[in-house]
Formats: C-alpha cells, structure tokens, sequence
C-alpha cells in the first residue's frame, strides 16, 4: 500500500486495518503529503526511509520521496517478495476528470502497472469524509477479485467513492476516463516582507453529462470503476498520420 497524502493520513491507516485483517500488506508511503505530484520520481537527491509505528506498533516505511518512488523502492529493495497487488488511497478527494494526470495517488498505481503488477488507486469524493466504510469494504472485494491472475494481469484500476454511508452508496458503475475539468485560478498576495506571491485556486468548470463517465457515476451516488493505461498514444492520429506522405512533410 501507498498513498500520496503521507504515511499518517487516516485513509492509509483506514484502508490497512481493513486489508491487514485477510492480507499480509506492507505500507511504502511518503513521508509528507504528494498530492498532485504526478508521475515524478526522485533522481537529483538520495531517497530517505524510516521506520515508522502507529498506535505503538509497526505501520511501514516513511520514504522521503513521491509516491511513484514508494512503488519502485518497495519492489525493488524493502520487500522480500513481489507483490501481488499495489493498492494506493484512500486519498482524500476524488480523482476523476483531467485530476488523474497530477494525482500522486493514481501514478502510485500506474507505476505499479508499468512493473507488470495489478493496482488500484482509491479516492474519496471528499477532503473531510465522516465515515470511509464504503471506500474499505468495497476495496477489500475488489482485492480479492482482481488480484486473481486471470483477471486483467498488470492492470490497473481507478475507483472513487462517493462521500456517503456504505449503506446509501448506489451500486458500482464500471466507466471511462472523464473530461471534467478546472478553470485555472490564482490567488495573488503579499506577504509580510511586501513581496507578491500566487496561489492556485481551482475552480470545477463542469462535469461530463455523458453517464458513462467517472464524473457523472459519482455524482448520482454510484462506485465508479475506471480501468486506465500508461500508453498515452493517441490510436486514431496515429492511423491519420500514417496516411501521411512523407515527401510532403520533407518539403516543409
């Protein structure tokens, strides 16, 4: 397990004492909050890590780095054994839309996929949720599902959670990537030395109307479920261009 909100977020420890209850699980996860950091991986200064406990006993490894380096260390160094699944979450605020090209959360999964591993990304549609029993029981289902080899083998799964009791949740939507997106604010300010300084404030534009997409399904209360991929070759312009005389390019 990982996360990008840090190793003492309450979804990370959440989501553990529910998967630790039927898995051995071993926690990777930064050291401080990564959220929105994207695929980024640590290359310029040595990755740190500490032993860290919760509640008097040994919760994992805090690692100063981003979430894709968690993934890539706790394969690679801190785990005698592969894992089978990599499970990142539960992160605070859903990740639908454009959101899954910054979040940490997500990359923590794709990085997974990338090494050949099945994963899942899992966030909650709320940055103060009351309750994240829907989020832990609907994980542990789909952990013992899709870890099976057979089932989409290195995949990997973005699933967000509506901010509701497990028992007012509506059912699970299998759906695609959608294209909610933000208008791009920023907040100018002075500090108390007088010199001016930004800050991002996003502000949600719309959400896609189209019932297929992640968006729409968290919206009316549903799991939504979206399988996602690392190759972000655009199919069909790439079947344009091969119809492309090169002659003509060369000319210009």
């Amino acid at each position: 397990m990982t996360n990008d909100d840090g190793i003492f977020s309450k979804g990370i420890e959440t989501l553990f004492n529910a998967l630790s209850l039927e898995h051995e699980v071993n926690v990777v996860a930064p050291e401080t909050e990564q959220s929105a950091i994207g695929h980024a991986i640590t290359m310029l200064e040595p990755l740190r890590v500490n032993s860290i406990k919760r509640n008097g006993r040994f919760f994992g490894y805090a690692l100063k780095g981003t979430p894709a380096d968690c993934v890539k260390i706790a394969v690679s160094e801190l785990m005698d054994q592969r894992p089978e699944i990599v499970v990142s979450g539960i992160n605070l605020g859903a990740n639908i839309g454009v959101d899954v090209i910054y979040s940490g959360t997500v990359s923590a999964a794709t990085e997974a996929a990338v090494l050949g591993i099945p994963s899942i990304a899992v966030s909650i549609d709320s940055f103060a949720p009351a309750t994240f029993s829907g989020a832990t029981q609907f994980i542990s289902k789909l952990v013992q599902l899709f870890g099976k080899d057979h089932l989409l083998p290195g995949g990997c799964l973005n699933v967000n959670v509506p901010n509701l009791p497990e028992e007012k949740i509506r059912g699970v939507r299998f759906t695609r990537q959608g294209t909610q997106r933000y208008l791009e604010k920023y907040d100018r300010r002075i500090d108390p030395r007088n010199h001016v300084y930004y800050w991002l404030a996003n502000e949600s534009v719309s959400r896609d109307d189209d019932p297929d997409s992640d968006s729409s399904a968290l919206a009316a209360g549903y799991i939504s479920v979206t399988p996602i991929q690392h190759d972000l070759t655009n199919y069909p312009a790439l079947e344009i261009l091969k119809k492309l005389k090169i002659e003509e390019l060369r000319r210009h």
